[in-house]
């Protein structure tokens, strides 16, 4: 008698076992057709991006990156870490700054750019290209400076620590951003 392996939706812990064993013997696009069949039901409703900071929060961060449509918009802020979310503009950069206490770490979610860093603001020595799941991480004292190379906005993630912008904070553009700082 043949088994069709499959025949009932899996619980998800299961299901990403079975198909990563290595012994598991898997029929053409098995990995696909279970993601496309077996999933449990998603919806794509948009989040109230917002500061949740300070009780337990958990987000799928690609997608409120890519849904995040301000210049930055601080979506948790704890007493040592903090975590914004950014769009920058096609053609436009974040801006050359220094973190005199803060260490920084970003992250492309969509888009491509180039990072530039260095010990001062008139001598930038590090350049890299940079686009989607590409990390940055930026020591604090460090003078950097991200623009936007790319076709599309640069939508990315930044985590401070410690929080280096108020609790709630938005901007909903650079201008504003750089007017009130």
């Amino acid at each position: 008698m043949y088994v069709r392996p499959f025949i009932y939706p899996l619980h998800p812990y299961y299901r990403y076992n079975m198909m990563r064993h290595h012994g598991y013997r898997t029929w053409p696009n098995a990995t696909e057709d279970t993601e496309r069949w077996f999933s449990l039901p998603t919806t794509k409703k948009s989040m109230k991006l917002k500061d949740y900071g300070k009780q337990p929060f958990v987000v799928n961060i690609n997608e409120a990156t890519k849904q995040n449509k301000t210049y930055r918009t601080a979506i948790w802020t704890g007493t040592h870490l903090q975590v914004t979310l950014m769009s920058i503009a096609v053609g436009e950069d974040i801006g050359l700054e220094m973190h005199p206490h803060v260490d920084q770490f970003l992250r492309i979610e969509q888009g491509q750019g180039v990072v530039q860093m260095g010990k001062s603001k008139d001598h930038l020595s590090f350049e890299r290209k940079v686009n989607d799941d590409f990390a940055m991480m930026i020591p604090a004292g460090t003078w950097h400076n991200v623009t936007n190379t790319g076709g599309v906005p640069l939508k990315l993630y930044s985590i401070y620590a410690p929080p280096n912008h108020p609790f709630g904070t938005v901007h909903r553009t650079k201008v504003e951003a750089e007017r009130l700082f």
